[in-house]
């Protein structure tokens, strides 16, 4: 390694320990596990969320969340959860909402809830059914969707069409200037 390039690391290396963190909990992108395989009670709860805040009073905060028996039997079709989120950095009302079955499939129930503003919730997953009932808690951190509108695709993608266009009328006024053999 030449003296130049260990000595342009150290500046990289002192940038880098010199940023502060960044919260990594805030989410844009497809939905995340908040709860894995976690045994309450009779049941084994795995809860995913996509947690997207919004400010037209549209329930965007999406929750899925998928059962088993622990002892391996089938989920009773009497099963369902209840999903209540609330916001830890301010106060709130929670909001609650029973999970429908999709598809017909007990084991994989959704809801979609208000979050209104971005920044942390608290969220519990109560279960009940004829077998028993479980809790699990979990934190999330909801944001605004980041992802551009589709209609933005377009304007994105023009440049690149552009630049491919003269590129394509350059090669092709190069080949008729060339000399035919």
């Amino acid at each position: 390694m030449t003296r130049f390039a260990a000595a342009a690391r150290v500046p990289l290396i002192a940038v880098l320990f010199a940023t502060p963190a960044v919260r990594l909990l805030a989410h844009s992108g497809p939905p995340f596990p908040l709860v894995s395989d976690r045994v309450a009670g009779p049941y084994q709860i795995s809860v995913w969320a996509d947690p997207d805040a919004t400010d037209n009073g549209s329930p965007a905060g999406q929750f899925w969340v998928m059962l088993r028996l622990a002892d391996g039997s089938v989920v009773p079709p009497e099963t369902h959860a209840l999903i209540t989120i609330r916001p830890t950095d301010r106060p709130g009302s929670p909001q609650s909402g029973h999970t429908t079955a999709l598809n017909g499939d007990v084991s994989r129930q959704f809801v979609a809830l208000l979050m209104d503003h971005e920044g942390p919730f608290a969220m519990q997953a109560t279960i009940s059914g004829p077998r028993g009932s479980a809790v699990v808690d979990a934190a999330l951190d909801a944001t605004y969707d980041l992802r551009p509108a589709r209609w933005l695709l377009g304007l994105y993608v023009m440049p690149f069409l552009a630049v491919g266009f003269l590129w394509l009328k350059l090669l092709i006024s190069r080949w008729r200037e060339s000399p035919r053999r």
